[in-house]
């Protein structure tokens, strides 16, 4: 399994960004997948999720800013962060389970400033 997500950067708060995970070694398609971030000191949480039929949830910090979206043709999921603020800066991992076992990407910085 690998996931590379990608799309990360500096962003005034207020702005929007959109980050991408491009996956491999598994059923894309049936698979439910996920973002999780860490801001530095802190432990990492979950962003939100997005089922193999679509189906997300979101944790409430960031619910009416953030969207989540697969495309199975392309094996890619992504994270649109609109209205960002300071507190959402973090490193943001792309996620998944295949056989019973937690899968993370290599991780994104964002970085959200005044």
């Amino acid at each position: 399994v690998q996931l590379q997500a990608s799309g990360g950067g500096l962003v005034q708060a207020g702005g929007s960004l959109r980050l991408s995970c491009s996956a491999s070694g598994f059923n894309f398609g049936i698979n439910s997948l996920g973002w999780h971030r860490q801001a530095p000191g802190q432990q990492r949480e979950l962003v939100g999720v997005i089922s193999s039929g679509h189906t997300t949830n979101y944790t409430d910090s960031v619910k009416g800013r953030f969207t989540i979206s697969r495309d199975n043709i392309k094996r890619t999921m992504y994270l649109q962060m609109n209205s960002l603020k300071l507190e959402d800066t973090a490193t943001y991992y792309c996620w998944t389970t295949h056989r019973g076992r937690e899968f993370w990407g290599q991780g994104t910085l964002v970085t959200v400033s005044s």
